[in-house]
């Protein structure tokens, strides 16, 4: 079968992003695409889609530059897969999705695209882009402070978002210290959930106090995704380092005593702080 311009397309390695859209055409081609993106729909893509974002945010983490090119494409990728099923069902296509990202950062950012441009700082615009926010949504009828945080996010940075809206009508701790308080409290409440061996008292008691490790981090301004991905990395390296040790002497962790891997987890702590 001869190669149509379609083809060409899609074969051109200069094709920028056309080609990439004409390739997402085709994989959903009900007669020439592919049967597993044919069966796709928003749900069952949606978890690739979060999948993707966080290899892009372990990439940078790990600042492997190579790999970011990669996973960023893979990211854009999810985001043409669900504008092509967009535009199959009649809703919307790319250059929708691509028009409204635009606008949107045009009205976002007054001081920069608009006539009266005006210094300002990072906080500045912080501040500006949750006002031109809020009244987007108000714009949009009567709602309430907590609307329109996304059910999809992370459970640590939703909660984050969902005690920062709170935080600006005034539902929030004045200090840390409270904040601490609380978090010893809801320890306790744990430990009481623990000894009553009831799954739905502990599960909430758990998620209670992971939700006020989450408000302390706001109010330490840290992120906690960000510093739970830190300690996991930590945690790897170290677990890691006592796998070599035992690799060393011919054994595996299996083969050891905790007491045994409890010493050379603190000597990978040591070395790691020495170095």
């Amino acid at each position: 079968m001869a190669r149509d311009a379609g083809d060409d397309l899609i074969h051109d390695p200069d094709g920028g992003m056309p080609r990439l859209l004409a390739i997402m055409t085709r994989l959903r081609d009900p007669d020439r695409g592919c049967p597993w993106d044919l069966e796709q729909t928003f749900a069952t893509i949606a978890p690739y889609t979060i999948e993707e974002a966080h290899e892009v945010a372990d990439a940078i983490a790990r600042q492997a530059w190579d790999e970011l090119r990669g996973e960023l494409g893979d990211l854009l990728f999810q985001s043409v897969f669900h504008a092509q099923m967009a535009a199959d069902a009649g809703l919307f296509g790319f250059d929708d999705v691509v028009r409204a990202i635009a606008d949107k950062m045009v009205a976002r950012h007054p001081h920069v695209f608009g006539p009266d441009r005006q210094d300002k700082t990072a906080a500045d615009q912080t501040r500006d882009w949750e006002a031109v926010k809020a009244a987007e949504r108000a714009a949009k009828g009567p709602v309430g402070t907590l609307d329109g945080v996304a059910l999809g996010l992370p459970a640590l940075t939703r909660a984050v978002k969902l005690q920062n809206r709170a935080a600006r009508v005034g539902f929030d701790w004045p200090s840390t210290d409270l904040v601490l308080d609380k978090l010893l409290e809801e320890a306790r409440e744990v430990v009481a959930a623990r000894d009553t061996l009831d799954p739905d008292a502990l599960e909430d008691e758990v998620g209670d106090l992971l939700f006020v490790l989450a408000n302390l981090a706001r109010h330490l301004k840290v992120d906690p995704e960000a510093a739970l991905r830190r300690a996991n990395g930590k945690f790897t390296r170290r677990f890691q380092a006592i796998e070599a040790a035992l690799a060393a002497q011919g054994r595996r962790p299996e083969d050891s005593t905790l007491a045994e891997m409890d010493a050379l987890w603190d000597a990978a702590k040591a070395a790691e702080r020495a170095g």
